[in-house]
């Protein structure tokens, strides 16, 4: 099943504190200290407020896809991993022993750097897991508890505007391709590693659909 995911959701309600992640070749997740400064824009250009505006909020957006994508990477990564070895085991009873196994050392590996995760970095993050394994994290608890669970653990999500059901859809949903736009910026420089997308992603025709729109800010 999917044990950690439950974990991922659950450690990031209620954090505030601020930090930065990057990720090495080898999908180590390392931690730098950043410093929140106000943003500065300097350009020829002359922009409208609401331009600025759009242009900061890329920006922060920005820090935030940085900072919670190697955990989405990583994240599918073991999920394959887990999957692959609970297809081994032939009892519930190992099943569920592997499981408790396998939350405990999630915890002690990702506990400490998801507590420094936002609220609003666990939004982007839900998201992010969607991306990267084609699951909602509603389901993802579902498949380990049980409907019931989801059904609860999705209620306290909402209280900190997180929801659990929400999916990756850059076609139709402009924060979702600003994150898709940024990735694919992030890949190309090398900044981040890249992982596809479970579910294809064209993004040629999504900057197309977007410039259609005449709603690309970038």
């Amino acid at each position: 099943m999917r044990a950690y995911f439950l974990l991922f959701i659950f450690l990031l309600i209620g954090t505030s504190a601020q930090s930065q992640y990057t990720i090495d070749s080898l999908g180590v997740i390392t931690q730098d200290t950043m410093y929140m400064i106000e943003e500065v824009y300097i350009t020829n250009e002359v922009l409208t407020p609401e331009e600025l505006e759009a242009r900061k909020q890329y920006a922060i957006l920005k820090r935030r896809v940085y900072r919670t994508y190697p955990f989405a990477k990583t994240g599918s990564e073991r999920l394959e991993i887990l999957n692959r070895e609970l297809a081994k085991l032939k009892t519930k009873k190992e099943r569920k022993k592997f499981l408790k196994i396998t939350e405990e050392y999630m915890e002690k590996q990702f506990e400490a750097k998801l507590k420094n995760l936002s609220r609003k970095d666990g939004q982007i993050l839900v998201k992010l897991i969607y991306r990267q394994t084609g699951v909602t994290t509603f389901d993802l608890v579902k498949d380990l508890k049980s409907g019931w669970s989801a059904f609860w653990y999705s209620k306290a999500a909402k209280w900190y505007n997180i929801d659990m059901k929400t999916k990756f859809d850059p076609y139709t949903i402009k924060e979702d391709f600003w994150i898709e736009d940024i990735l694919q910026e992030a890949f190309e420089s090398g900044v981040l590693v890249e992982q596809k997308s479970k579910n294809k992603i064209d993004y040629v025709k999504l900057k197309k659909i977007w410039s259609d729109k005449e709603d690309y800010t970038n």
